[in-house]
């Protein structure tokens, strides 16, 4: 066993910044909606802290201080739970959509929870513990990438039928990404990618008003007040903030113009309040995160360690990019939050958790 070391605070502290200003910026985005729905200002920041922060706090201590090896004993048990909550959304009277078109929360003596973001660290867990045990076995199509493969699309193809294409999108970027640490023959890989892009495209074509988003994607202009409202309203908030924002707390667009300013559209109010310095800084942020992450990918002791640190932060950035890309409109909308920043008690518990096994890897490292 690898003696113990200090954990890699530099990384730890670039969390705890985006934590903070996460925080911060739902504090102010989120005060008319928290007044108009509950009567409460902070009643959204007050949640986050009640059911993200304050769990994910005790989960982060749990994971950094237990050897991420015991994860190896556990990970089949995590990966199976994840997996049977995933099948709970569908039962009558538990599962909700939340005024969503996707049933994907479990609801339950006034307390919710989404299946989706355990299920993206139990396929961290499991996954990196079952390709690390496959060695070179994985060049194996049969043996190795194909029941690999089987094992590892199952909570994507369960994500699909709530259905939830932005979590689908990043649980199969992890997925692709541990599999390419993994290194299996590339012809597989691009086997896979191309099946990936068949089934994206499948889905868009099955429901009408997917291929309306990645309609106004390509042309917001055409629907304002329709389809397109969304877009361009986040479109306005950007522009509006200018180099350095109209201040904290000053946003006009939270003010019922904006839908969900409080997750999926939050990067357009901080753009918006902050500026675009703070939004770019922001993107700098999460690019300092990933080069720390992957470094510490590198060098972390084992393969186990190596494939758990680079789909944690696979998800991450995915995550994150898949939310600002949308605001910016280089992206299609597909109702992703940003990671420690936009409301969602479960994300962050489930995040934070994420950033405790990185910690605990990176006092691992010779």
């Amino acid at each position: 066993m690898v003696k113990e070391k200090k954990a890699d605070y530099k990384l730890l502290s670039y969390f705890l910044i985006l934590l903070v200003f996460g925080l911060v910026m739902l504090s102010s985005a989120s005060v008319a909606m928290g007044y108009q729905k509950f009567g409460d200002s902070y009643w959204y920041i007050k949640k986050q802290l009640l059911y993200g922060v304050l769990p994910g706090l005790i989960l982060f201590f749990i994971f950094a201080k237990t050897d991420y090896h015991l994860l190896r004993k556990f990970g089949l048990a995590i990966y199976c739970l994840s997996l049977i909550l995933l099948l709970v959304v569908f039962l009558p009277g538990i599962g909700s959509a939340y005024g969503t078109k996707s049933n994907s929360w479990i609801s339950l003596w006034g307390y919710s929870f989404q299946p989706a973001e355990f299920a993206k660290l139990g396929m961290v867990i499991f996954l990196s513990y079952f390709i690390s045990g496959k060695g070179r076995e994985i060049f194996d199509f049969q043996r190795g990438f194909l029941t690999t493969l089987g094992i590892g699309m199952i909570p994507v193809v369960m994500v699909a039928f709530q259905p939830d294409i932005g979590t689908v999108s990043i649980l199969f970027a992890i997925f692709f990404g541990l599999l390419y640490v993994g290194r299996p023959r590339s012809s597989h890989l691009i086997g896979l990618a191309l099946a990936g892009l068949a089934s994206l495209a499948m889905m868009i074509m099955v429901a009408p008003y997917r291929a309306a988003r990645l309609t106004t994607f390509l042309r917001p202009e055409l629907d304002p007040q329709g389809i397109g409202y969304h877009i361009n309203q986040a479109f306005l908030a950007i522009g509006s903030g200018g180099w350095f924002g109209r201040g904290l707390g000053r946003s006009l667009q939270k003010f019922q113009y904006l839908p969900e300013v409080s997750a999926d559209s939050i990067y357009a109010i901080v753009a918006e309040e902050m500026g675009f310095i703070f939004a770019f800084g922001l993107i700098i942020l999460l690019i300092l995160i990933a080069r720390r992450g992957l470094g510490l990918a590198k060098k972390a002791p084992d393969e186990f360690g190596r494939l758990m640190v680079f789909g944690i932060i696979i998800w991450f950035i995915t995550q994150s990019f898949l939310n600002i890309g949308a605001m910016v409109g280089v992206l299609p909308l597909t109702g992703v939050p940003l990671p420690f920043v936009s409301h969602g008690g479960t994300a962050l518990m489930i995040a934070m958790a994420g950033v405790g096994i990185l910690a605990n890897v990176s006092k691992q490292v010779e």
